[in-house]
C-alpha cells in the first residue's frame, strides 16, 4: 500500500511469470507440494514447470504494487479474478491477451472505474483500432523487462523446507527489486 500511496501513476501494467520449485525431471522428488495442479507450461520458452505463477501488477515505471501467486497451470484470466486490485478510480492497467474476460472488464468499469485495457486477438469480438493497439503493446512490452529484472535477483535454486517459506522468500525477492533500483539511481 505505501508504494502504491507513494507514486501517483494511474497507468499500470500487469502480467505473470512462473517461478519453479524444480526442474521438470525432478518433479517425483519434490516434498513441499504434491498436487498436478502446480505444473504449468512456459509458452514462450516450450517447457513445462513445476511451481508457482507470480501475477504481478507494477506502475508504468516498474515498481511492484500488487501480486498474488497462482498454481503452475492457473490461467491469467483466473489471476485476474484473484488479484484486488485496490487502485485509484480512472486508473488503467495494461494488459496481455490472455487477460481478455469481457465480462471482468465491463465489472471493473462499472464498480471501479478501472480500465482493463487488454491487447486484442485478431479474432476478439472487440476490435482496437490501430492506433489504440499500438499504445497497448508500446506501454505493456515494459513489463518483459521489469521481468527480466526481477528473475535475474532470483538464485538459480531457491532452498525451502516448507511451501510457505518458498512464498515467503519469493516474494522476498520482488520487492527487493525496488530497492535495488532506488539504491543504484
Amino acid at each position: 500500500m505505501i508504494l502504491k500511496e507513494a507514486s501517483d501513476c494511474t497507468e499500470y501494467l500487469l502480467d505473470s511469470f512462473p517461478v519453479p520449485i524444480c526442474d521438470n525431471i525432478r518433479i517425483f522428488n519434490v516434498k513441499l507440494i504434491e498436487s498436478k495442479e502446480h505444473r504449468g507450461y512456459i509458452a514462450s520458452k516450450k517447457r513445462y514447470f513445476y511451481g508457482v505463477r507470480v501475477q504481478l501488477l507494477t506502475t508504468k515505471s516498474g515498481i511492484p504494487v500488487e501480486f498474488v501467486f497462482m498454481p503452475g497451470s492457473a490461467s491469467d484470466v483466473r489471476a485476474l479474478n484473484a488479484l484486488p486490485l485496490n487502485l485509484r478510480p480512472g486508473s488503467e492497467v495494461y494488459a496481455d491477451s490472455a487477460y481478455t474476460d469481457y465480462t471482468v472488464e465491463d465489472d471493473l468499469e462499472e464498480s471501479s472505474q478501472i480500465l482493463l485495457k487488454v491487447m486484442r486477438k485478431k479474432n476478439s469480438k472487440r476490435q482496437d483500432l490501430p492506433w489504440n493497439q499500438y499504445i497497448k503493446q508500446s506501454t505493456r512490452h515494459y513489463i518483459e523487462t521489469v521481468f527480466s529484472s526481477i528473475t535475474a535477483v532470483f538464485p538459480k535454486f531457491i532452498h525451502a523446507v516448507t511451501y510457505q517459506g518458498f512464498l515467503l522468500k519469493v516474494e522476498a525477492f520482488i520487492f527487493a527489486f525496488p530497492l535495488q533500483q532506488a539504491f543504484i539511481e
